[in-house]
């Protein structure tokens, strides 16, 4: 069992930066892959990034390629999800999600998940 807590949310304007963290408890993520997903209101949860055990692998939604970086520092127990260019329609709830399999890009991949954190970017 493993626990995730995100944290770095917030109110950002269009064009801005933020950075999103997931601290992992319980057990060590060096074993998991890691995931991001998020939600808009009346929307289904959807696939940002994902992570795997070492790192060394990654994937985007094509949606946030080349503004979203993904990142984990295993001494830490903490993934990372850097935020950049924001727009209005990033605005949701991000979610981290870990999984002791290959990385996947469905939500069902993921059997761990933290309570999110409110990202809001103004335009």
């Amino acid at each position: 069992q493993v626990q995730l807590v995100e944290s770095g949310g917030g109110l950002v304007q269009a064009g801005g930066s933020l950075r999103l963290s997931c601290a992992a408890s319980g057990r060590t993520i060096s074993t998991f892959a890691m995931a991001w997903f998020r939600q808009a209101p009346g929307k289904e949860r959807e696939f940002v990034s994902a992570i795997s055990q070492s790192g060394i692998s990654t994937d985007y939604a094509d949606s946030v390629k080349g503004r979203f970086t993904i990142s984990r520092d295993n001494a830490k127990n903490t993934v990372y999800l850097q935020m950049n260019s924001l727009k209005p329609e990033d605005t949701a709830v991000y979610y981290c999600a870990a999984a002791l399999i290959q990385f996947g890009v469905r939500r069902n991949d993921y059997p761990y998940w933290g309570q999110g954190t409110q990202v809001t970017v103004s335009s």
